[in-house]
């Protein structure tokens, strides 16, 4: 059954996915209320470029953090949402190793916060996004059904506990919860921290561009559009359900992307190899087949198509 979405909250508006999942919502005429902290964790001039694109007058930005209920609950009682997508996290598994409190606090403890919210005001669908790292050790392709109770960073860790606690608020106040785990999402102004993004400008400045592991890992990448129109699908009742929202195909390695990256801009790439982190996969590969059956959901966008407008949009944002 569609939940009717007249107004939702939206959380991490200024995101990489949050932005894009805010202009399809507002595209179908949604209102949007939309919520970020606005910080630092990298450049804000690109989280400010994202929400400047977001011109329609139904969207309302609050600079709010999850993590302050005091705030998130008087926010509840200015507005009736249909839908709280909850898209606000702090991701990375690297810097999780190095500052794993700001993860819990935000990822474990502001869904919390957002779930009392919905139980005060009694708003009944709650859309998680959540992670692929969960998957780490398990054969692949992933399925939603593996045992994922050995995350191996604190930032897989940290999600995990998010995914329990919405568990919880549905069976104990009947909170209907879909949990998306995104793979690898990649695209136009995508997140400077991530492979995508770095290799981009590396090769467009000559640089080098450094590369953990010997390129081979490889990685079942999502187009943004995509993720996000999977994230707006999976916002109707289901009960309670975790779904995957990945590429679906045999992933594509490292070298791979790499070598698209050289033929769509004409240049030639200077990797340098170093060392993985122990916390990083191999290897990520989504079983989708339960999102096309409960969602209705497909990738549309190749791999090769992808990468062609992200380096486009590199070239003409730079």
């Amino acid at each position: 059954m569609i939940i009717r979405m007249k107004k939702v909250l939206l959380t991490g508006a200024a995101g990489f996915i949050g932005a894009k999942t805010t202009e399809k919502l507002l595209s179908r005429g949604v209102e949007v209320v939309g919520v970020d902290n606005l910080n630092p964790y990298y450049d804000v001039n690109l989280k400010h470029h994202r929400l400047a694109g977001l011109t329609d007058e139904k969207f309302t930005f609050r600079n709010i953090d999850i993590e302050d209920q005091a705030a998130l609950q008087k926010l509840f009682s200015e507005h009736r949402f249909d839908v709280v997508f909850n898209l606000a996290a702090r991701a990375g598994v690297r810097y999780s190793m190095e500052n794993p409190s700001i993860y819990m606090t935000t990822n474990g403890l502001g869904s919390l916060h957002l779930l009392e919210c919905m139980r005060a005001h009694d708003v009944k669908k709650f859309v998680l996004a959540s992670t692929s790292s969960l998957y780490a050790g398990q054969p692949m392709p992933f399925k939603e059904e593996l045992p994922v109770n050995t995350p191996i960073s604190p930032y897989a860790a940290t999600k995990k506990a998010a995914e329990v606690m919405a568990y919880t608020y549905h069976h104990l106040y009947g909170i209907d919860v879909s949990i998306v785990r995104y793979f690898t999402v990649y695209g136009p102004a995508g997140r400077p921290d991530m492979s995508p993004y770095i290799f981009a400008e590396k090769i467009l400045r000559n640089e080098e561009l450094p590369v953990f592991g010997d390129g081979s890992q490889s990685r079942d990448f999502t187009y943004v559009d995509d993720i996000a129109e999977g994230t707006i699908l999976a916002a109707k009742a289901l009960g309670f359900e975790i779904m995957n929202l990945g590429g679906g195909n045999n992933p594509y390695t490292l070298n791979q992307m790499i070598a698209l990256m050289e033929r769509f801009s004409g240049k030639t790439a200077r990797p340098r190899f170093e060392a993985k982190v122990k916390a990083d996969m191999d290897v990520t590969w989504a079983d989708i087949s339960k999102a096309k059956r409960l969602l209705g959901w497909s990738p549309m966008v190749s791999f090769e198509d992808g990468i062609q407008r992200l380096m486009a949009w590199h070239e003409s944002h730079r």
